[in-house]
């Protein structure tokens, strides 16, 4: 088992139990590791301590728990294992910017006037609109088959995240993605990771996150599209990453998540970065060998 595969184990068996008491040496235990190893391959892996991705994820935890439910926020606070009401108020206030009870106040009020105003449930699914997902559009083979937005109700951190879905039953192998592109020229011999949280929902051939550089010719020099690590079926929130280099010669970077025939995906908390040359990459090889001499004239073979 490699290290992504470690981490992922580890996020799958905190998503599992995110509602009830969790140690680092209980996480480390479970991945096979003393807590100081898996500490240090967590935060490399993820940028985040253990202590801090737990508290993400219960601080959105609770907010959904302030939207969709009328709990007090006390139980809420200690729901989501916080020693005090206090302590709750301080790190959402430092996380959501506004203390939990106006949060629930502005957002309730949001999603009643999105509903009088549309007759839909607005607030949590903002559909097909190019300012819901500033910086992403939507393409691939079947773009018209598929919908991309922002969804405020499946949320990996923060009060949002960014979903994929097909609409129609569609042909074999018809695809979309959510994606977008930018120049290369910040990252021109780097070593870059693409990164994020994805969680599924009745995916039947397959998704994945992907990332590929070309150069002015629109040449591809690297690839990835996680064909050999699919993405299938339901799954909750995990991590996967992509990692390649950047030629001297590169001009593009396109990176996004593909979604391939029906089902979902939503993703969150993506991140772009430069990794050190210990990082390995995953560039998919595609180019392929060339015969000495035409074969198979007759098709008789």
């Amino acid at each position: 088992m490699n290290t992504k595969q470690i981490i992922q184990k580890s996020i799958a068996y905190m998503e599992q139990h995110l509602e009830q008491p969790l140690t680092l040496a209980d996480i480390a235990s479970y991945a096979g590791f003393s807590p100081h190893h898996f500490h240090r391959l967590f935060r490399r892996e993820i940028g985040l301590n253990i202590a801090d991705y737990l508290r993400r994820r219960r601080l959105a935890l609770a907010a959904q728990l302030l939207l969709h439910t009328e709990t007090p926020i006390i139980d809420i606070s200690l729901h989501c294992h916080f020693e005090s009401q206090e302590s709750f108020t301080r790190a959402f206030k430092k996380m959501y910017g506004i203390p939990p009870g106006r949060y629930r106040k502005i957002f309730l009020l949001h999603a009643q006037s999105s509903i009088q105003a549309k007759g839909d449930d607005s607030m949590n699914q903002q559909t097909n609109n190019p300012s819901a997902l500033k910086g992403w559009f939507l393409s691939g083979s079947h773009p018209q088959d598929y919908e991309m937005g922002v969804d405020r109700t499946v949320v990996h951190q923060g009060s949002a995240s960014g979903y994929l879905r097909a609409l129609t039953p569609m042909d074999p192998g018809a695809f979309a993605t959510m994606m977008q592109q930018f120049k290369a020229d910040k990252y021109r011999g780097k070593r870059m990771r693409f990164s994020g949280f994805v969680k599924t929902d009745n995916v039947a051939e397959y998704c994945g996150l992907w990332m590929r550089i070309d150069n002015h010719a629109e040449d591809v020099l690297q690839f990835d599209n996680m064909n050999d690590r699919r993405i299938t079926g339901s799954t909750n929130w995990n991590h996967y990453a992509i990692v390649l280099d950047v030629p001297e010669e590169s001009a593009t970077i396109s990176i996004g998540v593909l979604l391939m025939g029906a089902g979902q995906v939503w993703v969150d908390s993506f991140r772009f970065e430069e990794v050190d040359l210990s990082v390995p990459t995953t560039h998919l090889d595609v180019h392929y060998e060339l015969l000495d001499e035409p074969s198979n004239l007759s098709f008789e073979e």
